[in-house]
């Protein structure tokens, strides 16, 4: 690990990327300079890792594939065993534009909440997307909005800033493969809070979705069934915000 420069971290897991990571680090150094950037680099066929690198990012280089949700928490324990009070997740492929994070960042500051995401659909006339996945979104905002008891309008969204306290959670206990829903719901029945602000989400700059127009039938109906089987299991107390809180 090199020296920490600030109290935050930036988590960026990438899955070949090579073609964005550069442009995406840039970014990120003009728009929020001495702050740590980490790379997690989920098992590239490319040349990801060396181009993070090469762009003064210090990079986790994962031995093998373990999808969205096991890079994310390798980047969780990182930031949590690393002694970081903050990290912010930004997904690899240029979609989250840099510039938003201040958003993220003052939410934080303002509001007493363990997490912040950036949602593309607070707003009218934001993120537009294929009529396939906006009803998989709007089914699955609607679904976890009753069940955390708070307003979700962008469930699947992969830019949010994170507290302490839920970094040790979520370093102990997230799910794998399209976990952003699962782990609201999770997170909720654990006492922890959250909150959403408007985004602005830009296309890829390269590459693909690893969900195809298709696939999104498929995803909805997994993460569907994975919240009905977490909804029957006990709370973990172990893992809740009121006992961890003062000792993290």
């Amino acid at each position: 690990m090199k020296n920490r420069r600030s109290n935050t971290v930036i988590l960026i897991p990438a899955f070949n990327e090579e073609a964005s990571i550069a442009s995406l680090l840039n970014e990120i150094h003009n728009c929020v300079p001495d702050t740590d950037i980490v790379v997690i680099n989920d098992g590239s066929a490319d040349r990801t890792a060396v181009v993070a690198g090469e762009n003064g990012a210090e990079v986790l280089d994962l031995p093998c594939n373990l999808g969205v949700g096991g890079a994310v928490q390798v980047g969780f324990r990182y930031a949590y065993e690393n002694g970081y009070e903050y990290a912010i997740r930004c997904d690899g492929d240029g979609q989250h534009p840099p510039s938003e994070m201040k958003n993220l960042v003052e939410t934080m500051k303002t509001r007493k909440t363990d997490l912040v995401i950036g949602s593309r659909f607070l707003e009218e006339g934001g993120y537009k997307s294929t009529w396939i996945r906006n009803c998989g979104i709007y089914g699955l905002a609607a679904f976890l909005s009753a069940i955390c008891r708070r307003k979700v309008t962008d469930p699947t969204s992969g830019f949010q800033m994170l507290n302490r306290p839920l970094l040790y959670f979520f370093s102990c206990v997230y799910p794998m493969d399209y976990p952003e829903p699962e782990a609201l719901a999770l997170m909720r029945r654990e006492g922890y809070d959250f909150c959403e602000v408007p985004t602005t989400f830009r296309e890829r700059t390269a590459g693909s979705s690893t969900i195809g127009r298709w696939g999104t039938f498929y995803y909805v109906v997994k993460v569907f069934l994975a919240l009905l089987v977490d909804r029957a299991r006990p709370v973990d107390l172990r893992y809740s915000r009121e006992n961890i809180a003062g000792k993290v």
